[in-house]
């Protein structure tokens, strides 16, 4: 039967409509597939081609590498990132990865049909479809999508494109590495290395299956889910990358029950330039970098980035011994700054901390140092503000966080002070230098360069240089056994000895006397030394003359300016604790001289090598020389100021002895050294060695007006040996430090005579073991 016309008509419109859906939809598909082509062209912006795709471009932190493998610190702007390889996750956190972000991450090409499929159909709400591959696209070449419903589109298409083209460009397990490795985990947690150091004190390989998905629950947003701010937040976080992984069969129902139960147990270790170990020697590793960038260009000519390149710098450091030597330093320096506090208190000293000055010139000292510091440079060149407006800001309460010693511990304070006034209380802190170093081979074990590098940054290692006392008579007795072939056991008269005027262009008469103004009959060179006789050090200069001795101290490497007159005998020249080690480290290495080395290479982030030192060494003394001075200096801590080393009586002492030593030592190995006091007990040191470690150690407070009354506390014995012995100990505890307890390696052919036991002259020695600190004449 026909079709009535109506009937045709009907269907006619409805194939309208069936043709309509068919235009919109392969239209639709084709404005999808334009989108993306023109995408792909960089129509919308432009794209990562082949090379960038190779190399994406992101910020890497330099690394600093200890001797034995330890990462002391890093250098950055805004990125502490440090890359690792896929090898170097453990796979507990790969599996909370992909459990939380990428179940079927092994199964698709960067695009994920069925998550795509079910977002654009539950409008997003049963969970995005955005693969691993997908947000490294948008970590490396885009960052956060726009809030513009057009603009995410076209960031969408983009974001596809890259994630199979780095798909095509990489393995599965290279794109995993690289997500971890790109992520900003906030707290200057920028990879996943930074953030396992920093949240949990241990590398990424370490990470334990409850720490691993923490750091995975922070993937959904590092800055909600910050473990500091928001430990609830991120414990719940945690608890959902858990499930997932019970949810996969990663683990079990039961791990997940107990796990879940568990707290975060962060270990947080902050990474920045002011905290951490060796914070003194990476501010002068900074500046040896960029020294060596000045002038050690890229191969296209351009500089090499401090901050951003991702640089290995290994060092000679040895995180080890750095640990011991600031343990050290923290052991000792609250005791003695203590007692330094007791007596300086405004009843027993109205001038506190300083002594000997008069009222104006402590005002012109704190005058001197307002112009020098950091608020009067700010507020003079950054604020435009006058003199006069700066001097009134001093005067003015301010609330600030100052340092102290609290519990035994370094810390800080929250206070309202006077900025002059916290001049004057950071003016009565002593501070320390420290250096360790091989002789043989010139590497730098230890530096520590103060107390705390946030509060005192100037660094007491190689900046800072002071009056050095008597631990540069070693430089004038050796001058003397090396010129006059002089032995240890070779007799002085112990009297009043002078140097006549314009001898040596002295103007005058110099007359040294000995501590204590103790004189008479004779003594050995190795008593002498030991005791820090000044008397028999004047007669040793007279013979060689000062000239003599400079050159011989310019040849072991010192290069202060040192005038070649009668006085620098006891030690007036001002030298620093890096100049010294190096010096005495000729003595230990049978008198070659060899340069302090503190980097031994640097390499770019791809392992290339850029610069290897080359050991710098001079012959300085005969073996002879070097030996017979070594044993004139093993006198020092066998009976005299050094002793102390050596015995146990530290056990049942007085209180002010405990504050002297800590603890006792009893080293019985052979240790050669010397301390050394300047005048008005400004400056404390000990220098001392055994065969394979030469370790120096100054202390004293920032300016020389700042001291002790009495030799008591104020000798180089007292406020500088008990750190050197502390460090010891704690070094020979360690026993895979493999430190010497040999004795030094005397030469084949030794003519001159070493063994002074049938001299009777040497009573001194065999009383002294009984003496105390007070009753020793030290140096």
């Amino acid at each position: 039967m026909a079709k009535t016309k109506k009937e045709t008509k009907g269907v006619q419109d409805f194939s309208k409509y069936i043709r309509w859906f068919w235009m919109v939809f392969i239209g639709g598909i084709l404005a999808v597939l334009l989108i993306f082509l023109l995408a792909s062209w960089g129509a919308f912006g432009e794209m990562p081609d082949h090379t960038q795709l190779e190399n994406p471009r992101t910020n890497l932190a330099t690394e600093i590498i200890s001797s034995d493998g330890q990462t002391l610190g890093k250098f950055y702007f805004n990125d502490n990132r440090t890359p690792v390889s896929y090898s170097e996750l453990p796979q507990n956190l790969i599996d909370a990865l992909i459990a939380t972000e990428d179940a079927r991450f092994h199964e698709h090409s960067g695009i994920d049909g069925r998550g795509t499929l079910r977002a654009f159909i539950t409008l997003g709400s049963g969970g995005g479809a955005s693969t691993i591959s997908q947000q490294l696209a948008k970590q490396l070449f885009h960052g956060e999508g726009s809030t513009n419903i057009v603009k995410r589109v076209l960031q969408k298409a983009k974001e596809w494109i890259i994630a199979i083209r780095l798909e095509r460009q990489y393995t599965k397990e290279e794109i995993i590495a690289q997500y971890f490795n790109i992520y900003d985990f906030g707290n200057n947690a920028d990879g996943i290395r930074s953030a396992s150091r920093i949240y949990f004190n241990k590398e990424p390989k370490q990470l334990d299956l409850k720490e691993s998905a923490m750091l995975v629950g922070m993937f959904k947003n590092s800055s909600l889910y910050n473990p500091r701010r928001n430990p609830v937040g991120v414990k719940n976080r945690r608890n959902v990358v858990l499930y997932q992984l019970e949810k996969y069969g990663y683990i079990s129902e039961k791990v997940k029950d107990s796990l879940q139960q568990t707290e975060l147990d962060l270990d947080y270790s902050p990474e920045s330039h002011r905290e951490g170990i060796a914070t003194y020697f990476r501010g002068y590793l900074d500046g040896f970098m960029k020294d060596w960038i000045k002038n050690n260009p890229k191969p296209d000519g351009t500089k090499w980035n401090l901050y951003n390149d991702g640089l290995k710098i290994y060092t000679t450091i040895d995180s080890r011994m750095q640990k011991h030597a600031e343990d050290a330093v923290q052991q000792h320096m609250p005791r003695l700054q203590a007692e330094f506090f007791v007596q300086n208190t405004p009843k027993r000293n109205p001038t506190a901390p300083f002594l000997d000055l008069e009222l104006e010139e402590i005002d012109a000292l704190l005058n001197r140092g307002m112009k020098q510091s950091e608020r009067w440079r700010k507020m003079k060149y950054d604020l435009k503000k006058s003199n006069k407006e700066i001097i009134e800001s001093f005067q003015k309460p301010t609330k600030m966080s100052v340092f102290t010693w609290k519990d035994g511990k370094a810390s800080e304070v929250d206070t309202l002070m006077k900025p002059i006034d916290s001049m004057r209380y950071y003016k009565s802190f002593l501070r320390t230098g420290m250096m360790s170093m091989n002789p043989q081979t010139g590497h730098v074990k230890a530096w520590v360069g103060g107390i705390n590098y946030r509060h005192f940054q100037y660094d007491m290692v190689k900046q800072g240089k002071r009056q050095i006392g008597s631990t540069f008579k070693p430089f004038v007795y050796t001058a003397a056994i090396d010129q006059l072939h002089y032995s240890p056991c070779d007799e002085f008269p112990d009297v009043p000895y002078c140097i006549e005027a314009n001898k040596y262009g002295n103007p005058e008469e110099w007359c040294p006397k000995n501590s204590g103004h103790n004189y008479g009959g004779t003594r050995t060179l190795k008593n002498a030394l030991a005791n820090s006789v000044n008397t028999v050090t004047a007669q040793l200069i007279d013979k060689v003359g000062p000239q003599t001795v400079v050159n011989l101290a310019n040849k072991l490497g010192i290069e202060s300016e040192m005038l070649p007159v009668p006085s620098i005998a006891l030690g007036t020249p001002d030298i620093s604790v890096y100049e010294m080690v190096g010096a005495y480290s000729a003595f230990a290495n049978q008198g070659v001289y060899t340069k302090p080395v503190m980097v031994t290479s640097i390499e770019d982030k791809n392992g290339t090598i850029l610069y290897q030192f080359k050991p710098e060494t001079r012959d300085v003394l005969s073996e002879e020389t070097a030996y017979v001075a070594v044993k004139l200096m093993e006198g020092v801590t066998q009976v005299g100021s050094g002793a102390r080393l050596r015995h146990s009586w530290a056990k049942n002492v007085t209180e002010y002895k405990e504050v002297i030593t800590g603890y006792p030592y009893e080293l019985t190995n052979p240790i050669a050294g010397k301390t050394g006091t300047t005048q008005n007990q400004s400056d404390g040191w000990f220098m001392g060695m055994v065969p394979n470690l030469v370790t120096g150690v100054w202390v004293g407070a920032e300016d020389r007006a700042a001291h002790f009354k009495t030799i008591t506390y104020g000798q180089g014995a007292a406020m500088a040996l008990p750190i050197w012995g502390i460090y010891m100990k704690n070094c020979y505890a360690d026993e895979d430090l493999n430190i010497s307890k040999e004795e030094f390696q005397a030469p084949e052919n030794l003519t001159i005579n070493v063994d002074c036991a049938n001299h009777n002259s040497d009573t001194t020695e065999e009383d002294s073991d009984e003496e105390t600190p007070e009753d020793l004449d030290f140096g």
